[in-house]
């Protein structure tokens, strides 16, 4: 604890991530791993300056470090502070960076020549096209006017510099109307507002609790095990 009783800073808590980032990858599933990563880079493209980001971006990361087993050394860190020290500093969002290289860091490849390089049409970097922003979806004005107003930052809003900021269309009734009240409960729950593309994954990837995507399970479930999906993930329960 600090002088103050608030718990440790932010730069002990990710040092501990990197020296246990083979353990941490070993006790979460695919889907837990995933957004751990998406935690870490939202806080790696936080400005440096900007503390209530910072802030929010370390919480997503407590958030998405819950599932590790108790006795864990990041798990009992996390478990023990509820709220951060010192306002975090822009090391927090350098450590993040360097993080994140380290833990998608890729195989070493194994020797032999090196396959002929391919460009599909459209494919840019050779990275291909963002499947999240093939997904349908509205945009900024159409947002608007389903919502009458500035739509709430709860709402995934994913960027895409060509062609203007993108709302996923499952967020909406199909026949017109305001946001589902259930998405913008998951929503708040998975930080969508910081973290949006991780938001969207979860909606739209396999889920081991629910048996399914979520998005295609809104309507047909009750909203409560949306909601309690979603809180076993970040909660780790």
């Amino acid at each position: 604890m600090n002088e103050e009783g608030r718990g440790p800073s932010a730069e002990p808590l990710l040092a501990l991530i990197g020296e246990h980032w083979e353990s941490i990858r070993a006790a979460l599933d695919d889907e837990q791993h995933a957004l751990l990563l998406t935690r870490l880079t939202a806080l790696a493209q936080a400005p440096a300056d900007d503390t209530m980001a910072v802030r929010r971006a370390l919480q997503g990361i407590r958030l998405a470090l819950r599932p590790l087993p108790f006795g864990h050394p990041v798990r009992v860190l996390v478990d023990g502070s509820r709220l951060m020290a010192a306002p975090p500093g822009p090391a927090a969002v350098t450590e993040a960076l360097a993080l994140l290289s380290l833990m998608t860091a890729p195989e070493p490849a194994p020797a032999g020549p090196a396959p002929a390089a391919t460009h599909a049409a459209g494919a840019g970097d050779g990275r291909g096209p963002d499947p999240l922003l093939r997904e349908p979806a509205l945009s900024a004005a159409e947002a608007t006017a389903r919502c009458g107003g500035v739509p709430p930052s709860e709402l995934i809003r994913l960027a895409d510099p060509p062609n203007g900021d993108r709302y996923p269309r499952f967020q909406f009734p199909a026949g017109g109307g305001t946001p589902h009240e259930v998405v913008l409960e998951v929503n708040r729950l998975l930080l969508a507002d910081i973290d949006p593309r991780g938001a969207a994954s979860w909606w739209l990837g396999a889920n081991t609790w629910l048996g399914g995507p979520p998005v295609s399970l809104l309507g047909l479930l009750p909203d409560h095990e949306l909601v309690g999906a979603a809180a076993a993930l970040v909660e780790g329960e």
